[in-house]
């Protein structure tokens, strides 16, 4: 899920999300923690050769743990666009794409694809997908299990050979930036596939001064402006986009259900902060003729900290934001400070610079720009009080995404249809929740209509080494893809 080495989720969207879902689940707390009965032993292996375990249970978890195991960093999971690492893992998941079936191939932006035309290879194709990078000191989840997932449904089509009885093209992408670590740029690879990512984002430099076309053509791509343009898919030729996802929050955990279907997904902006003032000695220049940008970064943090917790103290009801646009704020609006860094860095030195990222979220895009408007013009104001420099730099805008009602139907009954066959009951209402954090659908919405299914992670940790998710839970999202596929035959 898209962000820099930080936790995206706050107990804002954990009361939003639980608003959704609570009427519908308090009655099915009280009889089921949906949970797999068992009725015997014998019974069991039957049930989980029928609901075909060995490959949506027990190879798929073994694929997430095997995905996990390479990164760039000894000691801890880090794949970031078109490293090494990255590469190698790639090539690992085209081999597991060929051995659903499916015809492969490595786009000019680094997306590995794996393609099945069905009965019909003109009709319009289903996409299915997810991220192939991490964070720093990432979990093994967050990305992988949505490309595994559907690997994993398609294969069992295959091995039952049903996998050429689609009625529509099925592809899946493994896509090749979406955290954005590398390049402070989200969405890398899904925002080229949808033609939204600009020609100026091959120009944009990693902290080494490598560029985004350099990383390419150091891996045998040589990406142009013509050839980043015939990336974006005909819009005309897709149906749809569908992703599944950890939920990376905790609400599926308190609620006891492993699966949720996605509302809508918070707009987003990143932006760069760097504070300009005077380098100097820190023993002999006064505290009184100091143009310190490491104090004036911390009151512009602190300012970012109070606007988010009481926006309504800032913003003015008559200005940018109406009475639903506070409501949305109250429930949804987050602020993050997740990299600061300082020039030269030295102890016995006053900065000269100071550079920090800003990540706003809410569910309201007109929320999110008004309170961009009021962070900017007051951090302006502070820097000069402060006789300091500031340059405030947005580096990505995604717009807050709703989900399309007709594949969120189909998912929902989906994982409807899943949770009944592994526990032999009919099920209550499947969750539906928003998402504060972002996702490659958020990019393919300007290409096509978009779902999600959310997975239960347990204590709604992400972007650790401490994400984790039930094996269980991995057979039932399985499920739930090889029903929505079914749908399609």
């Amino acid at each position: 899920m898209a962000i820099i080495q930080t936790r995206h989720f706050s107990v804002c969207f954990f009361l939003l999300s639980l608003c959704c879902v609570i009427l519908t689940l308090l009655s099915s707390l009280a009889s089921s923690s949906y949970m797999f009965s068992v009725v015997g032993n014998e019974d069991m292996e039957e049930k989980r050769r029928f609901l075909y375990s060995e490959i949506l249970r027990d190879e798929a978890v073994a694929r997430l743990h095997d995905l996990g195991k390479v990164s760039d960093a000894d000691g801890y999971l880090e794949r970031t666009f078109m490293s090494p690492a990255s590469v190698r893992a790639g090539n690992v998941i085209q081999e597991w794409m060929k051995d659903a079936g499916l015809e492969t191939w490595v786009d000019s932006m680094g997306n590995v694809h794996g393609r099945v035309d069905g009965m019909n290879a003109s009709a319009q194709a289903l996409l299915l997908g997810s991220h192939l990078d991490t964070v720093v000191d990432a979990g093994i989840f967050d990305g992988s299990l949505g490309i595994i997932s559907a690997l994993s449904a398609l294969k069992v089509l295959n091995r039952n050979g049903k996998l050429r009885d689609l009625k529509r093209p099925v592809e899946v992408i493994a896509f090749s930036d979406e955290e954005g670590v590398r390049f402070q740029s989200t969405f890398l690879g899904s925002a080229a596939v949808a033609g939204v990512l600009p020609v100026s984002a091959l120009q944009i430099s990693d902290k080494s001064g490598v560029t985004v076309q350099d990383a390419l053509r150091k891996n045998s791509i040589d990406i142009v402006k013509e050839s980043l343009l015939q990336l974006k898919y005909d819009p005309s030729s897709i149906w749809g986009y569908v992703e599944v996802h950890i939920e990376q929050g905790p609400v599926l955990e308190w609620v006891g259900f492993p699966l949720a279907v996605v509302k809508g997904i918070a707009g987003q902006t990143r932006l760069k902060v760097i504070v300009r003032g005077s380098q100097g000695h820190a023993g002999t220049v006064p505290m009184s003729m100091r143009q310190d940008p490491m104090a004036a970064a911390a009151e512009l943090i602190l300012l970012l900290e109070s606007l988010c917790k009481r926006p309504q103290d800032y913003l003015s009801p008559n200005g940018k934001c109406n009475d639903y646009c506070f409501e949305s704020l109250s429930s949804s609006l987050v602020c993050t400070v997740g990299e600061i860094s300082t020039w030269p860095s030295a102890s016995n030195v006053i900065p000269g610079q100071v550079t920090f990222t800003v990540d706003v979220r809410a569910i309201d895009d007109m929320g999110r720009e008004a309170v961009l408007y009021e962070l900017s013009n007051r951090m302006y104001q502070m820097c000069d009080n402060r006789s300091v420099a500031c340059i405030i730099e947005r580096k990505h805008d995604a717009n807050a995404v709703i989900c399309d009602t007709e594949l969120s139907s189909h998912l929902k009954s989906a994982a409807y249809a899943a949770l009944k066959r592994m526990t032999g009951e009919n099920q209550n209402e499947v969750p539906v929740l928003m998402s504060g954090a972002g996702h490659d659908a958020m990019a393919m919405s300007h290409l096509t209509k978009v779902g999600m299914l959310f997975v239960r992670c347990r204590g709604g940790v992400s972007h650790s080494p401490e994400e984790h998710v039930l094996d269980d839970d991995v057979w039932a999202a399985g499920l739930a893809m090889l029903a929505f596929l079914e749908t399609h035959m």
